[in-house]
């Protein structure tokens, strides 16, 4: 064969091979793997957080890498939980440290646009707030001109913070950047910082989690939106749609009754609607490349939308932040946790 058809033959299988490759999915990896690489804080309690008592890693954001490791492997504890920081969490999606994250992290239109991942349906509504000593004695934002801030490094507070400066006119405000939420609320308690900013559901739990909860007033200014999603690596439909659905599963399951308890003798109902979301005689398991009853072993390892949230920010937790009348709340309810149709 000549050098001209050696290279040509070449070219052709590179070509085949980078096809190849590029039409592989992270889910097939995954089930290949037998195991979910997710990404997740470990200092933002109520989201992800070290239980310092017990060892493991508990929160909502937890809970959604339970429940994916569920409904795609058929058991919660396929999940391997990698560390991200707000810095750190793009490039380990990007770089395959991990498959998935969810990491109360900001949907905003720049993270699609430049740094290439595709978001998963809104979990979490929250909004940008400041948090002070109760010892200074400031009641608004509008009393902080000159004051130090501090916020996590690669979060999207900063650029919040720099824009509501500029808003008001402020020049002598400046902004501190640290690693995590624990050394952000280090800061704000050695002096380092007078406000410490960040979003509402942080401050709560960062205030509700300290030995004198009383010392530290969140301010009732919220700076901006701050909707999370999940997210995974851009362009792999396969993937993201599969755990759009998950996620979706789990909204719906609360709206229709689906709990942990009772999502096994549900699975029994005549009903054709309750059928086809459990998976129960066929359902849209093999739509997404998953089992058909995706929702029911989802729901049964973690529960619905509205056990995570309680299990992890209700009544019953230090950091409790309350649903009714807040989007946290299901459509159904005036909220904006909603599932698209399930027939």
């Amino acid at each position: 064969m000549s050098l001209a058809k050696l290279i040509a033959a070449g070219v052709v299988a590179a070509v085949g091979l980078s096809a190849s490759a590029a039409s592989a999915s992270v889910l097939d990896t995954v089930k290949e793997r037998g195991t979910l690489n997710c990404g997740t804080d470990n200092t933002a309690p109520g989201f992800g957080y070290l239980n310092t008592k017990t060892g493991e890693l508990e929160g909502l954001d937890v809970d959604f890498c339970k429940a994916v490791a569920a409904a795609v492997l058929g058991d919660a504890s396929k999940v391997k939980f990698v560390t991200v920081t707000d810095k750190s969490r793009f490039d380990a999606v990007l770089t395959n440290q991990v498959d998935v994250v969810f990491a109360h992290t900001t949907l905003k239109p720049a993270r699609e646009s430049a740094i290439a991942v595709d978001f998963l349906p809104i979990n979490f509504y929250d909004g940008t707030g400041i948090m002070v000593k109760a010892e200074i004695g400031v009641k608004s934002f509008d009393e902080l001109d000159g004051a130090t801030f501090c916020t996590t490094q690669g979060s999207v507070t900063e650029t919040v913070l720099a824009s509501a400066f500029k808003a008001k006119g402020w020049t002598a405000s400046k902004v501190l950047t640290y690693e995590n939420l624990e050394k952000l609320f280090a800061a704000l308690g050695s002096g380092r910082c007078d406000a410490m900013s960040t979003d509402k559901s942080a401050l709560a739990a960062w205030a509700g989690n300290s030995p004198k909860p009383t010392d530290y007033v969140i301010l009732p200014d919220t700076l901006d939106k701050s909707p999370f999603a999940g997210f995974v690596v851009a362009n792999d439909s396969k993937w993201r749609n599969a755990l759009r659905w998950i996620t979706y599963g789990l909204f719906q399951a609360e709206e229709s009754g689906v709990t942990s308890d009772k999502v096994d003798e549900l699975a029994k109902s005549d009903d054709p609607f309750m059928q086809k979301l459990l998976g129960v005689g066929g359902g849209f398991g093999k739509d997404f490349g998953l089992p058909d009853d995706f929702v029911a072993q989802a729901v049964r390892a973690v529960g619905n939308y509205g056990e995570i949230y309680d299990r992890n920010l209700g009544p019953d937790t230090t950091m409790y932040l309350e649903r009714k009348g807040t989007p946290n709340a299901l459509w159904t309810e005036g909220g904006a946790i909603y599932s698209p149709l399930w027939n």
